[in-house]
This record gives structure tokens, C-alpha cells and sequence, in this order.
């Protein structure tokens, strides 16, 4: 149900606003107004309207949808790429906020925020032990730009709080997770959304890996939902050569539109593999297809979501939105990858769940492809579907070798990660000292036996008991865990992924086949179906 509701895949940047009225909106209109003025009881107009405007957007398909304004606002933020606030990142341990780091040149760290500060006070409104949520932190942080907010923090070793007042200011929002050098020629790079400023920070890092003179690239869109059609068109356009068809769209009301690669992009020649998994949908499924289909690159993973339907944003008089599906997008080979949904919205949320339920996370042979909606790819003529997401050209399976209920406990209530943020805290200093910089951390850094014990007892004031039998199963992930989180809060995030990746199987088969590629090449991309 998350998974869905995160899906966006807007047409235009901005929305725009269209009110065609005819015999029948003015029989809804007029059956509203009799409603509130001659009903026996009072209703709620406005929410009467915007059950009506649900429950016929439902009967339409799965992506389809209203928005309250607080919602076009939450949605609108993430894809626009910043926000305004006083640029921290935090985190909530023993009922008190947490500076994790402060954004580089932002208002915070110019104002003299350091990791491991502890806020107590916000406008001199205590904070501390009241039992805070992250949302409540985000509302008092976040506020127009100019405006000041006064912070009260406890410093290690300093006995007196100290006060910062911070004028908040344009907060970006990052699209990319993480980039680094797997090998001296082989980059990585995930991608977590397409917003407005993915392509500048794409084309930031990539400058960075080029300096590093790789010529193989992994590209990460596993868990990516989607974003903007532009957004998507261009990172493809970095891979594809000009004039190649990208994607084309087209409905009822919307007559076939083709988009075309351009200008030469900065990976038109490299080795490439893409990541995709069942998180992977609409912008991430329009890239992936386009590579697929022109047998630019090779995808590993697992089958993409399905989503193959475009919204188009159309903004009402309160400021509140319906994002109506406007047309469907195909593949340059001409695949439609939207997965069915007549059986209803229940059934097409749930689709993932019975994807792994049937064994298709372990096993590609569990997934049932249709001759009828079978395509050929356009350089090699290898068979690809429509129908249902893009199919991986190597599928890897889902790892679950160390999923224990213990595990999924720790998971779930965030032990691990508080744990980790514990141990920064009392050793951040030492970690910096020791480790100067990341290479001999990931080097020499160890999670022992001494580390486990105390996540145990960690886990005990969460509430949960210890499992002797289930920790042995998951101990080794939760040790990379735990380095891989402690990297993440001295470093960034691509430090984290740096560790993780070690042993992710998607990754390592991506960098398995980039340094085979004449092998995966000809059994793959060059392979006659």
C-alpha cells in the first residue's frame, strides 16, 4: 500500500488547472448544493465533495487520484528538490533529538551546528523528553526562508546550554544516495527518485567519476518509484544515441507523442548495467526499458513494478489536486508495462505481496510471461514482455538467508540504527581519531562479540527478548549493518552503500558481468531468441 501511494509520475513540472462543466457536472453540482440546503441533518460540504471526487477517481485505475492541498504540498517537496528549514539532518534517541550532521554551507553549520549536538529547546519550547515525533521536529525546524529560529543545545562537555539562532534558507533535497568507484574502472550510482534536480546532481557525480576515469557504470534504481517523465527522458538521452526513439505516449484524449534522444549524453559508450527490482517503477521502468529495448546496457534485478500510465496534475480552486492518468507509455520496442488492474485496487496493491508469496523473488521461473505480449528488442532482436514491468536480462534473487524474526524485530523498532547513533556518540571523537579517513575505517574497523552483546542488551530496553539461535543466523548482516550505519553518520551516504553493496547480490553480479563483459555480452545482449 506504501509502495503505490509513493509511485508519482507527473506529466508537466508545474499543474495546471481545467474545469470543463457540462450537463453533468452540473447535475453533481446541483445535487450537492440540495444535499446542504435541504438535507435532515448538517453535513460537511467540502468533505462531502472530496469523498465524491475519491470514490469516482477509484473507479478509473489504480494511479488515478485526489490530493488534499497538505498533500500536493508533502507530495510536491521531495520532487522539487529542496525545501526551506535550517538544513540538519537528525535522528530521535532516548526522547531527545539528535544532530546527526549538518548540511555543508547550510544555515545550520554556518551557524555553528555540529554533529552530536543535542537539541532541547526550539523558541525556547522544551523539546526534550516530552515524547517528540520526527513529524513534530520537522514542523518547529522547517519555516519560510529569512525567517529565524531560535535552537538550545546541550554540547558534550560544555555544562551550559548554548543557544544558535538560525535564519532558515533553500534546503536541497538530494536525488542521488550515493556515487563511488567500486573498482578503479567501474562507478556506481544510486538514484532514489526523479525530481527536478536529478539530472544536475546526476550530472554532478558523474563528472566526479569521470575524473576517476571509469568506463563502466552501475546505475541503481532498485526502490526508486519514479518522478518526473522529463527527468527520466534525459538520464536516458545520457546513455542512448540521438534520434533514438526514448519512450512514446498515448491515450484517448492524448494523441501519440515521441521522445527522442538528443545531444550526445556522457554514457553513450561505456559498459552499463542497470539495477531494478519490484521497488523500481514508471520513471525508473521508462529508463530501464529504453535501455533495454536499444540493447544499450544490461538489467539485473528483479521484475520492475509495472506502472506504464501517465498523470497529468490538474489543480483545483483550494489548492488541492487530482492527478488524472491521461496516457499510457510504451517502450521503443512498443511495450506497454503497466501490470493489469481489473481486478481492482485491492488486487493491484497487492500484487507485489503474491509476486513473493508465489516464489517469484527466488525464482525467475515462477514468473508467467504471455506469448501474446512478447517484443523484440530493437539492435539484437532478443525477445523482451510487455505487461507487467521490465524483466531483468540476469535475474538475481531476493537474499533472505538472514531474515530472522529476531532480526525483523530489531529492523522494525530501529534498535540497530539508535544502537549505531549510541555508539557515534560516545566514541565520535575516538572513531575520527583512529580512523582518519574512510579507507582505513572500512578496512580495519570490526564489529566483535563486544558489539553484539551490547546491541542484545540495546534490544532488551526496545522490548525485545534475546534469540540465541535466530542472532547466529543474522549476525553477520547486522555486523555490516552496524559498520555500514557508524560510516553513514561519520561520513555520507554513499560511504554506507560503499559497505552494504560488499555484499548486496545485485551489486556484485553487476560487477561480476562488468568485468566479463565480452561473456555477458554475447550471452546476453547479443543473444538470438
Amino acid at each position: 500500500m506504501i509502495l503505490v501511494c509513493m509511485l508519482c509520475f507527473l506529466l508537466p513540472y508545474s499543474a495546471e488547472s481545467q474545469f470543463p462543466f457540462d450537463d453533468q457536472g452540473l447535475k453533481f453540482s446541483r445535487v450537492i448544493d440540495w444535499i446542504d440546503s435541504y438535507y435532515v441533518d448538517s453535513v460537511d460540504k467540502e468533505e462531502l465533495v472530496e469523498h465524491a471526487i475519491y470514490e469516482v477517481l477509484q473507479e478509473l485505475d489504480p494511479h488515478s487520484s485526489y490530493l488534499t492541498r497538505e498533500e500536493v504540498i508533502a507530495m510536491s517537496e521531495p520532487l522539487l528538490g529542496n525545501f526551506e528549514g535550517i538544513g540538519i539532518s537528525f535522528n530521535i534517541l532516548w526522547d531527545t533529538v539528535y544532530v546527526i550532521s549538518a548540511l555543508p554551507g547550510g544555515p545550520s553549520e554556518k551557524a555553528g551546528l555540529k554533529p552530536g549536538d543535542r537539541i532541547l529547546k526550539v523558541d525556547g519550547n522544551n523539546v526534550a523528553g516530552i515524547g517528540i515525533s520526527t513529524d513534530e521536529v520537522y514542523d518547529m525546524l522547517r519555516g519560510d526562508k529569512g525567517s529565524q529560529v531560535i535552537i538550545s543545545v546541550k554540547r558534550k562537555n560544555i555544562p551550559v546550554m548554548i543557544d544558535f539562532r538560525i535564519t532558515r534558507d533553500k534546503i536541497p533535497i538530494n536525488s542521488i544516495d550515493a556515487s563511488y568507484k567500486v573498482t578503479n574502472d567501474i562507478g556506481y550510482i544510486k538514484i532514489n527518485r526523479f525530481a527536478q534536480t536529478t539530472m544536475d546532481d546526476y550530472m554532478e557525480v558523474m563528472r566526479d567519476l569521470r575524473r576517476e576515469n571509469i568506463n563502466n557504470l552501475i546505475v541503481d534504481l532498485t526502490g526508486n518509484g519514479g518522478g518526473y517523465l522529463e527527468v527520466a527522458i534525459n538520464l536516458a538521452d545520457q546513455f542512448i544515441e540521438a534520434d533514438k526513439l526514448i519512450l512514446y505516449t498515448e491515450g484517448l484524449n492524448s494523441p501519440r507523442k515521441e521522445y527522442l534522444a538528443t545531444r550526445e549524453g556522457n554514457f553513450e559508450k561505456g559498459n552499463l548495467v542497470i539495477l531494478i527490482d519490484e521497488g523500481s517503477a514508471s520513471a525508473s521502468e521508462i529508463v530501464s526499458g529504453a535501455i533495454q529495448d536499444w540493447d544499450r546496457g544490461i538489467i539485473v534485478g528483479r521484475r520492475s513494478f509495472g506502472k506504464g500510465l501517465v498523470q497529468k496534475p490538474l489543480l483545483l480552486p483550494d489548492q488541492s489536486m487530482i492527478r488524472l492518468t491521461v496516457a499510457r507509455y510504451y517502450t521503443p520496442s512498443g511495450r506497454l508495462i503497466q501490470k493489469p488492474y481489473d481486478m481492482g485496487s485491492d488486487s493491484y496493491n497487492l500484487e507485489i505481496i503474491k509476486r513473493f508469496a508465489n516464489g517469484e523473488f527466488s525464482n525467475a521461473d515462477s514468473i508467467h510471461l504471455i506469448d501474446s505480449l512478447k517484443y523484440y528488442t530493437l539492435e539484437n532482436m532478443r525477445i523482451v514482455y510487455g505487461g507487467g514491468g521490465i524483466m531483468p536480462d540476469y535475474f538475481v534473487s531476493m537474499d533472505t538467508s538472514y531474515y530472522t524474526d529476531y532480526y525483523n524485530l530489531l529492523v522494525r523498532k530501529g534498535t540497530i540504527t539508535k544502537f549505531a547513533l549510541d555508539y557515534i556518540d560516545r566514541h565520535r571523537e575516538e572513531l575520527l581519531a583512529r580512523y582518519p579517513d574512510f579507507e582505513h575505517y572500512k578496512q580495519y574497523f570490526r564489529v566483535d562479540d563486544s558489539f553484539h552483546r551490547k546491541l542484545v542488551e540495546f534490544g532488551w530496553r526496545d522490548g525485545i527478548a534475546e534469540n540465541v539461535k535466530d542472532y547466529a543466523v543474522s549476525k553477520e548482516h547486522i555486523s555490516r549493518l552496524i559498520k555500514a550505519y557508524i560510516a553513514r553518520d561519520l561520513w555520507t551516504g554513499s560511504e554506507y552503500y560503499e559497505i552494504v553493496n560488499e555484499t548486496d547480490a545485485k551489486v556484485q553480479t553487476a560487477v561480476m558481468i562488468l568485468k566479463n563483459w565480452d561473456k555477458y555480452e554475447a550471452s546476453l545482449l547479443n543473444k538470438k531468441n
